[in-house]
């Protein structure tokens, strides 16, 4: 049994390794980069949407133009230059932490290359009016920053690759929601599913930096202000709540469900198409998204974030007017579309907006007065079917939307919905995560052998381009 700790040795230890303190500097270097990836990231991905808005609303038909040909060009210059920064980014960190993926292989899936062409393909990809989301591309993105700090720590660090992938990872959700225990439980459930101490300790240091930055940037406020539940008791939530989470949970798994087949690939035309003619293929997805941006009023499209704000503000002010089910199906397509072309892009957005707008839904459909807390259950329940992550969704909603007194509330959902969509689909994230080491296998035999076998270069990127 070790004896008691010796205070002034272990100062004096401390105080005297300045190798130890210009590692630690190194780490929070990084974490300070990685947050300001994350800010600009948001800024240009915004500005790029903003852009998209703009030009769609001087002439309506432009979309229909616009739309296809800049996905085509997109996808294109994915597939050519940075096939490792298709789909959303977290089965590609997933991959990169996996035991079974040759320590050489590692930058394939997360590196800074990969990190920059995410930020721009993301943002092209909202450019062209697409409904795909940034926060899942903000884990590859800041993970492939923090990984990039293993050239400059000594070895005696004891930092492993695995513990900066993580650390980068969960920085990046807390940037990215403004939501830190969002990233703390996102890295414990999704990424690492362990941590030990150094682990927990290296995380907690790049979340803080990483935040600090995020919110000097855009302030220490919920993203989606505060959804106000007083007076609202439990038992007023039950019969509806039930509803909200057992169709975010059949929704949830059923759009899991098809963009793991879409991207799997299924012995149809359309498949066999995208399989021969890729680009083409991505041109005609997002034609159609381009009719949906038309029909929808540009709502369907983008992360969706400010459509659920205006339905927040539309359930405490003019419950009534809402359409149902309108937004809710034509979203609910365009992600699909959206994810099917191939464009990098994450669907933590659209499942949050989707999410929104059926809780409202539900909420005109039985006339509900608790239009707002259906909302935020919506959101998390949806979040939860999609990723099957529940702990994960509640926490993020939770912080989001100030929703402290919903807890419970928002706990339940989550495992109603994350339990329904089991029984419809696997894990979206780590069947994706499968999908790419089956590539990853083959080619680390090639390496060692001569012999060609598995599939080539361009097998290997339609995989990478199905991670999402």
């Amino acid at each position: 049994m070790k004896g008691e700790p010796d205070f002034l040795q272990n100062v004096r230890d401390e105080v005297s390794d300045a190798r130890q303190w210009l590692d630690r500097a190194i780490i929070i270097a990084y974490a300070v980069l990685a947050g300001l990836a994350v800010v600009v990231f948001t800024l240009l991905a915004d500005a790029a949407f903003g852009a998209y808005q703009s030009m769609r609303g001087a002439l309506w038909w432009w979309p229909l133009v616009w739309t296809p040909a800049v996905t085509a060009l997109v996808v294109w210059l994915v597939r050519r230059w940075a096939p490792g920064a298709a789909g959303s980014g977290v089965p590609q960190v997933l991959t990169a932490l996996a035991p079974e993926t040759p320590l050489d292989m590692r930058g394939r899936f997360v590196s800074l290359k990969l990190s920059l062409a995410k930020i721009l393909a993301v943002s092209g990809g909202l450019l062209a009016g697409l409904s795909i989301g940034r926060q899942g591309p903000s884990v590859q993105v800041a993970a492939g920053i923090m990984l990039h700090a293993r050239r400059w720590l000594s070895p005696r660090s004891g930092i492993t690759d695995r513990e900066l992938l993580v650390a980068g990872g969960a920085a990046g959700i807390a940037a990215a929601f403004n939501t830190p225990l969002g990233g703390i439980v996102f890295a414990i459930e999704e990424l690492s599913r362990r941590l030990m101490e150094r682990s927990s300790a290296l995380m907690l240091v790049a979340i803080v930096v990483a935040g600090l930055v995020a919110v000097s940037a855009f302030g220490n406020l919920s993203y989606f202000g505060r959804v106000r539940t007083d007076g609202v008791s439990w038992w007023a939530l039950l019969g509806p709540g039930m509803v909200v989470a057992i169709g975010c949970g059949l929704l949830g798994g059923l759009l899991s469900r098809l963009m793991l087949a879409s991207f799997t690939g299924l012995p149809d035309r359309f498949c066999a198409y995208r399989r021969k003619r890729p680009v083409a293929f991505a041109a005609a997805c997002g034609f159609a998204v381009a009719v949906i941006a038309i029909v929808s009023d540009g709502a369907a499209v983008g992360v969706g974030h400010q459509h659920t704000h205006q339905l927040l503000e539309q359930a405490a002010t003019a419950p009534q007017a809402h359409t149902p089910f309108l937004f809710t199906g034509l979203k609910f397509i365009a992600s699909w579309l959206s994810a099917w072309t191939g464009m990098p892009g994450g669907i933590f957005g659209p499942s949050l907006s989707l999410g929104a707008g059926l809780g409202a839904d539900i909420a005109w459909l039985l006339d509900s007065p608790h239009g707002m807390a259906l909302i935020a259950l919506g959101m998390c329940g949806f979040l939860a079917a999609v990723t099957q992550t529940p702990i994960t969704a509640m926490i993020i909603v939770m912080e989001m939307t100030d929703g402290h007194g919903m807890v419970l509330s928002l706990m339940a959902c989550a495992l109603v919905a994350s339990g329904v969509s089991r029984m419809i689909s696997r894990p979206l994230y780590s069947t994706m995560s499968v999908l790419i080491l089956r590539t990853v296998r083959p080619e680390a035999g090639t390496a060692q052998d001569p012999t060609p076998s598995g599939p080539g270069p361009a097998a290997a990127a339609d995989k990478d381009s199905a991670a999402r």
